[in-house]
């Protein structure tokens, strides 16, 4: 438990991506001091760790799953497993299968959020091969877990809201998401068309974003990165097996209609990309977050996370239990080592501690007023003049 307990914050360092790394998840936590203090100064950064640490030792609980996690992946998947085991042993009609398809998409949906997302930060479990086990519930959803990684920690924690570093503000030209970005003339409408594309998020992954990002890398990291060769059988096995599993089998073993089948897939992928595009755009893209020239322009990293990052829905624990804590969203990127399901008594410490050293706290009360102040934002960006 000592070990465990141990320096829970985690201000995500620079990862210096070597060949022979294939897992970038950072295996210790660690915290840049402030440039110039004092080790026995008092400052907001070390108040603050000091009291998410304290919290786990007091509490004498794991920062890692506790029963509460373990339920969510049992349901999850169960409810995916049981959507398709019935589809296969009761061979429903046209309705009923695709009522069942989309219950498939719903669990999809949950396990990307709720354990995906977490066993990719080791967060899950201090036994590192059940976090690389639950690691392919991304792969089970045709998104390849190994370049995820790469993306979220190298291209997203180490360098937020920072344009041309943060993956996460790569918009394509289609999007806008930060002042630094250069302008074009039907980014003034992306505030109109925003939900659309990004109903096609996983779509996008699944087809294009991988493999671009395998064979055609855009940032430099990924450029000087050579992957193992495991992980390219790994991509081409994994997608295969989603495919096969989504679209083939349905059509060959119940003799479905492609066009029902294929309907039911785009449902699905509808659902999830939207679901999981609006869970993480209105965290870090709204109108009173900061988008900082570069990534040295705060002394500390966690006054870039308070700066760039902001909260929602916090009070609801509905949303918190779907979205997998995600709403805590400054919680996470303090402690990303941290099971989401101990995010809300940490998110009570990062406020209150903030409050007290006068930093400001972002958040919003409901999920519906974040998604529209992320609107807002990409309105005031679309617009020619905010340069």
């Amino acid at each position: 438990m000592t070990s465990e307990i141990e320096s829970v914050v985690a201000l995500t360092p620079d990862i210096a991506l070597r060949p022979e790394v294939d897992d970038l998840v950072p295996s210790e936590p660690s915290l840049r001091q402030s440039a110039g203090t004092p080790s026995g100064v008092s400052t907001f950064p070390k108040v603050l760790r000091r009291r998410l640490d304290r919290f786990f030792a007091e509490q004498n609980i794991s920062p890692k799953a506790d029963r509460t996690m373990w339920v969510k992946i049992a349901v999850g998947l169960s409810v995916l497993a049981g959507s398709w085991i019935a589809i296969y042993a009761f061979k429903p009609d046209s309705w009923k299968f695709f009522a069942l398809y989309v219950l498939g998409g719903l669990a999809q949906t949950f396990l990307l959020l709720n354990i995906a997302h977490d066993s990719n930060h080791n967060a899950i479990s201090s036994v590192p091969l059940v976090n690389k086990s639950l690691n392919y519930a991304f792969d089970l959803c045709g998104i390849n877990s190994y370049m995820w990684r790469i993306l979220h920690h190298r291209g997203h924690h180490s360098c937020i809201n920072l344009h041309g570093e943060d993956d996460a503000l790569t918009g394509r030209g289609i999007f806008r998401f930060t002042p630094h970005e250069p302008r074009a003339r039907w980014h003034r409408f992306q505030h109109i068309y925003a939900l659309f594309f990004y109903a096609m998020f996983s779509l996008d992954y699944v087809f294009v974003r991988d493999f671009e990002a395998f064979f055609f890398p855009t940032h430099d990291y990924l450029k000087r990165t050579k992957h193992p060769a495991r992980e390219y059988a790994i991509l081409f096995a994994g997608k295969a097996f989603y495919i096969t599993y989504m679209l083939i089998l349905p059509m060959v073993l119940l003799g479905k209609s492609p066009w029902l089948v294929a309907g039911a897939f785009v449902m699905v992928h509808l659902i999830v990309g939207l679901s999981v595009s609006l869970v993480f755009q209105t965290t870090h893209t709204i109108d009173t977050t900061y988008f900082p020239e570069s990534r040295n322009e705060f002394d500390n990293g966690v006054y870039h996370i308070f700066a760039t990052t902001a909260d929602y829905a916090t009070s609801n624990p509905v949303v918190g239990w779907l979205a997998g804590g995600l709403n805590h969203h400054i919680a996470h990127h303090l402690c990303p080592f941290v099971c989401h399901t101990h995010y809300a008594p940490l998110t009570r410490i990062a406020r209150e501690t903030a409050e007290e050293f006068g930093v400001p706290y972002r958040q919003h009360p409901t999920m519906t007023r974040a998604i529209w102040h992320h609107l807002i934002l990409l309105k005031q960006l679309g617009n020619e003049t905010y340069l």
